[in-house]
């Protein structure tokens, strides 16, 4: 892929909105600190081309533009990696990003998801090279022939990779889950997605890890029948997540749980207690970043047009203390 660069000089009110952004994100989001281990989460809304200026006109499409993937690459620079849904297959934004967050930052993506409820998209993970460097496992995950139940194949292909800080390896299994027509449409797929997971983490003498999951899992409410089935399989919801908004349109009425960052709980051998963490602590610490009020700000813009602009999803984080 060519290199990009968006025009010059940036302008002024594109600075001043910049670092505005960075201020909030001082606030929002823990720094990184030799020790520390920060892994992000973002469903970017539609994220294939964009406009060749910095500030898009009403006639342009699509409508994000360079100060909108300016905002997005401040944000995806404070985390070591960030899984990426809504990805698609015109790749122009995502390696327009990457050339705003320097050479530093890479990417491993999968291929896209053929069909129509593929829906154009792939996953990827765009990372810190400073911070965290790939294992060397990457794979997409694919239900064999002789699979039982309503799933006979994913919609959109969940993707892994391994990653090392520190001298600790982790694993990173990604997805978005078919979206459907009802909540009841994504139950069979989020269902065969989580036990799948959970006897890979169980498997003896498998490459698995510290394993997690994350991305959009599409879960509307807190105790739903999609919330209780991904959970049922011993997935560790962290507390810190449980009343964040997801998405930039929740409020005291609509509150989604849609975005997630999991792994399995800690299981009882020969008696005690063996973490499914190794060389890897959860500092009970993470959240969402709430960029709505410190982004494109002066623009005059609707939730909805900041969503073809940024995105409708929050980013998740979580913060982990590795090796020592």
């Amino acid at each position: 892929m060519s290199s990009v660069a968006p025009p010059s000089p940036m302008p002024e009110h594109v600075a001043a909105d910049l670092a505005g952004l960075r201020a909030a994100l001082d606030e929002q989001v823990v720094p990184k600190t030799p020790d520390n281990l920060l892994i992000g989460t973002w469903n970017i809304r539609v994220l294939g081309g964009y406009t060749d200026r910095w500030t898009s006109q009403d006639s342009d499409s699509p409508k994000r533009d360079w100060h909108a993937m300016a905002a997005i690459a401040e944000v995806i620079r404070r985390f070591d990696v960030t899984a990426v849904q809504e990805t698609r297959r015109d790749t122009r934004a995502l390696f327009a990003i990457l050339s705003l967050l320097g050479e530093a930052y890479r990417v491993i993506a999968s291929d896209v998801t053929e069909g129509d409820q593929g829906n154009d998209e792939r996953l990827a993970y765009v990372y810190d090279s400073t911070r965290v460097q790939p294992s060397g496992l990457v794979g997409e995950i694919v239900l064999p022939p002789e699979a039982e139940g309503e799933v006979k194949q994913f919609a959109r292909t969940p993707y892994a990779a391994g990653f090392v800080r520190s001298g600790v390896e982790f694993i990173l299994t990604t997805v978005h889950v078919l979206w459907g027509k009802r909540p009841e449409d994504r139950l069979p797929e989020l269902t065969a997605f989580a036990e799948w997971m959970r006897s890979w983490a169980d498997r003896p003498k498998d490459w698995n890890r510290n394993l997690m999951v994350l991305g959009d899992f599409n879960i509307d409410r807190h105790e739903d029948p999609l919330w209780r089935a991904f959970f049922a399989t011993g997935l560790y919801p962290p507390a810190v997540l449980r009343d964040v908004p997801r998405t930039i349109f929740d409020d005291d009425h609509e509150h989604h749980f849609y975005d997630q960052i999991s792994w399995f709980t800690p299981t009882l051998r020969d008696g005690r207690t063996v973490s499914r963490l190794e060389g890897i602590e959860f500092t009970q610490t993470g959240g969402n970043v709430d960029f709505l009020p410190h982004v494109l700000t002066g623009a005059e813009l609707t939730r909805t047009q900041v969503s073809w602009r940024i995105s409708d999803h929050y980013p998740l984080w979580l913060e982990f203390r590795v090796g020592g």
